[in-house]
């Protein structure tokens, strides 16, 4: 399972969704809620939740594109019973003691930290700003 806004879908985005397919074979994208853009980003995404995850589904590798929770993230989780939760290497928002708060709610997960894609040349973020 992996989580994003995945506004502009670009190279570096394919990158992380492929690394993260190779990691199981059942593919969860949770992409985030509009609402919670604004709070992580301080901005707008430029696509609507439902086009972003219509995009999201269009990636034929991607098994499953869910749109997360606006309030709490580790139901959400739970919700979908992932084996295996492969965070980006730049992805900070809700990451802090996953695995621990998961724990608490009575699932185990692997937690892995995936490496970067040319990051400073695809990096989203860098793009808007």
């Amino acid at each position: 399972m992996v989580f994003g806004t995945f506004d502009i879908l670009h190279p570096g985005h394919l990158y992380f969704l492929r690394a993260a397919k190779k990691l199981g074979d059942y593919l969860i994208v949770s992409l985030a809620r509009d609402v919670n853009v604004r709070k992580i980003k301080g901005r707008k995404a430029l696509n609507s939740e439902k086009d972003r995850k219509q995009l999201i589904e269009s990636v034929k590798y991607i098994n499953q594109a869910v749109l997360g929770s606006k309030h709490d993230y580790i139901k959400h989780i739970v919700s979908q019973k992932p084996d295996i939760i492969a965070l980006g290497y730049d992805q900070q928002a809700f990451t802090k003691n996953l695995k621990n708060r998961l724990a608490a709610a009575g699932l185990r997960v692997k937690v892995v930290r995936l490496k970067p894609y040319r990051s400073s040349q695809y990096k989203s973020s860098k793009i808007l700003s």
